[in-house]
């Protein structure tokens, strides 16, 4: 019996500032792909429990603190394309986290497709952030001031595959068609 190849599996990583859609596009991707998705957010709020860890947390510089969250989401990861199975991972990755999440796709024979979210219209993304409720168990929704803040010190990486103004490009649907067709490729 002849077996056909099967494709090795895709990691998505959906990045971008708050309020920009990532979320949204990352899981309607992994819809389309049957993929699971590891959020940033919600990694980091199962840790707000334990009051010792949640201080240990609150006394980490920015960098450090950034990438407890992305190491687990990495870890996570990497388990679940060990097992053939395509990840999207949600979260604001920088250059850094991007390059380590190549590397981790690379290492295990995964494809990686880096997807940039962005909202260049400031009153749309702001009437996004002020209106959203995620739900996320022990996660807080930011306020419009701290995304605000957040804009002013965001650096999107450089070698995003894909780069979306969800201000003009808002069909979700549509830019998860394109991005699952990247998995038959």
């Amino acid at each position: 019996m002849v077996q056909t190849p099967t494709p090795s599996p895709l990691l998505v990583v959906c990045t971008g500032p708050p309020g920009t859609g990532k979320s949204t596009i990352a899981n309607e991707v992994a819809r389309r792909l049957g993929a699971t998705v590891l959020g940033w957010d919600w990694a980091m709020g199962a840790l707000t429990w334990c009051e010792p860890v949640e201080d240990a947390l609150a006394s980490l510089d920015r960098v450090t603190h950034r990438r407890v969250g992305w190491s687990l989401l990495w870890n996570l990861a990497e388990e679940q394309l060990c097992l053939g199975r395509s990840v999207v991972l949600d979260g604001v990755a920088r250059a850094v986290e991007v390059s380590e999440s190549r590397e981790l796709a690379q290492r295990l024979g995964a494809r990686c497709v880096v997807v940039l979210t962005s909202c260049e219209n400031r009153e749309l993304l702001r009437e996004r952030v002020q209106g959203r409720d995620r739900a996320i168990p022990g996660w807080h929704e930011l306020t419009w001031e701290h995304v605000e803040d957040f804009l002013g010190r965001w650096e999107p990486p450089d070698d995003a595959d894909i780069a979306i103004d969800t201000s003009t490009d808002p069909d979700v649907v549509a830019i998860a068609d394109r991005i699952a067709a990247l998995d038959t490729k």
